[in-house]
């Protein structure tokens, strides 16, 4: 496991070791996260097993099942290490031209077209090397930033967890859209007739999660018509585009569209409050230097985003 340091007899690179097979459940999954061999991480189970006097993990079939008391452990260790890491980053300086960091976030298609996007485009001036992994939000990814695996989390408010540090990006408007020669947006959209028509709605991730206007809209007793679920909003003008249906979006996502697609834009007739977007980050990081960069660059992007 390399440089072996010892705290009351136990070897600290043993906790890192620990936070994985907890994690993973699974020896040879272990062994290839922590890059050593089945053997060596074997060795290392043994070795956690003798200085806590627990199994830890048991064989149950093809898995192995922690314990109750390796469950107990599992929270303090990841908040350990968390603070190992919080307090390297703190040690060494963040210099974003040379940098070769990957920087994980949780975004959706919507908030990674209209800000994430823009950023990427200053990132290649500024920081050419740093790489960016974009991850749909899903209930997996939720359990991956509690575990300070990722860097931030773009979400609306409603969305954010409450145990970690959060500020406001900007807020959003929410507007209608439709085929640009649909006979309903000639003229201005009433809400009889945004009621009367079919409608494109969007959730989110494998849980089917709804979106922050979806949400809205269905608490209110409207009778809307939904023919069509979609899994993002990227699909969603093709699903629009020659037919009589409508979709309600974000106006910032629906400018992008209208950009280069036969969409009209047309005020939202019912009350749907302004959407407030989130840039969240793992309490373990507030002083992480690269983290600090990466939201005052998504802050200044913000900044600049005309709707």
């Amino acid at each position: 496991m390399g440089f072996s340091m010892r705290f009351k007899g136990l070897d600290l690179n043993l906790l890192v070791a620990l936070d994985m097979l907890l994690a993973e459940s699974s020896v040879s999954r272990a062994a290839k996260r922590l890059y050593i061999s089945q053997p060596a991480a074997s060795a290392a189970l043994g070795r956690l097993r003798d200085y806590f006097g627990d199994e830890l993990l048991i064989q149950h079939r093809k898995r192995m099942i922690p314990t109750s008391y390796a469950d107990s452990l599992a929270p303090e260790i990841k908040r350990i290490l968390g603070q190992v890491d919080s307090i390297i980053q703190m040690s060494s300086e963040f210099d974003p031209s040379k940098s070769k960091r990957v920087f994980r976030l949780m975004a959706s298609d919507y908030i990674a077209t209209v800000l994430v996007g823009p950023a990427i485009k200053r990132l290649a001036e500024v920081a050419p090397d740093i790489q960016l992994d974009i991850r749909l939000p899903s209930e997996q990814v939720g359990v991956e930033f509690e575990r300070g695996e990722i860097d931030a989390v773009l979400t609306p408010e409603e969305y954010i967890s409450p145990n970690h540090p959060a500020e406001l990006l900007f807020e959003e408007q929410h507007v209608v859209v439709g085929w640009e020669e649909n006979p309903l947006l000639a003229t201005p959209l009433t809400s009889a007739d945004f009621l009367s028509s079919t409608h494109v709605a969007v959730t989110i991730g494998p849980g089917r999660q709804l979106t922050y206007a979806e949400r809205h809209l269905r608490s209110l007793p409207t009778g809307r018509t939904v023919e069509i679920l979609a899994p993002s909003f990227s699909v969603v003008p093709w699903l629009i585009i020659g037919t009589k249906r409508l979709t309600v979006m974000h106006e910032r996502l629906a400018r992008v569209f209208a950009e280069n697609l036969p969409l009209n834009i047309q005020p939202l007739p019912l009350d749907v409050p302004s959407m407030r977007e989130m840039l969240q980050y793992h309490e373990a990081r507030t002083h992480d230097s690269g983290i600090i960069w990466l939201r005052q660059l998504l802050h200044e992007t913000a900044a600049g985003m005309a709707i």
